[in-house]
């Protein structure tokens, strides 16, 4: 079974892209009464506050329409920053050799955290090098990734 994040991307991915923007990946936090539905959106022009209103506005009334989620949440919708979270496999590709910094749902050599360089993707791998060694992490294995913005 999807994750609900997956399922609320599902829904939103064809008004987003019907909008013209590239739906990069959806976050959902359940927090009770303070639940949060991120909604991350790129474009090759950059993404304007204007661009992220107008999403909203549409994302918004599809999810009135659907309600997948029970109660109140609050909605955000933002570009994915230049310290990008990588939501897709498909995603990584793009960032090879680039510093990432990745956290697994349970420890792989006794450590969740991993960060250094990109090196590819291999399956259903990613492959990271930490200073002389190369692991490979499963994709499934990965709670979450982030790409690190160069200084």
């Amino acid at each position: 079974m999807a994750s609900k994040d997956q399922q609320i991307a599902d829904m939103l991915q064809p008004t987003v892209a019907a909008l013209g923007y590239e739906l990069w990946g959806v976050e959902y936090l359940a927090q009770g009464r303070h639940s949060v539905v991120r909604v991350y959106i790129d474009s090759s022009a950059g993404i304007t506050v204007e661009d992220c209103a107008a999403v909203s506005e549409q994302v918004s009334g599809v999810l009135d329409v659907e309600d997948p989620i029970a109660g109140e949440y609050t909605l955000e919708v933002s570009s994915p920053g230049l310290d990008r979270q990588l939501f897709a496999l498909g995603q990584y590709a793009a960032y090879v050799g680039e510093e990432v910094e990745l956290r697994l749902r349970s420890a792989f050599e006794g450590r969740r955290k991993f960060k250094g360089t990109l090196k590819g993707i291999e399956g259903e791998d990613v492959v990271i090098q930490i200073d002389d060694h190369e692991f490979l992490l499963p994709y499934g294995a990965i709670e979450k990734a982030r790409v690190q913005p160069r200084v």
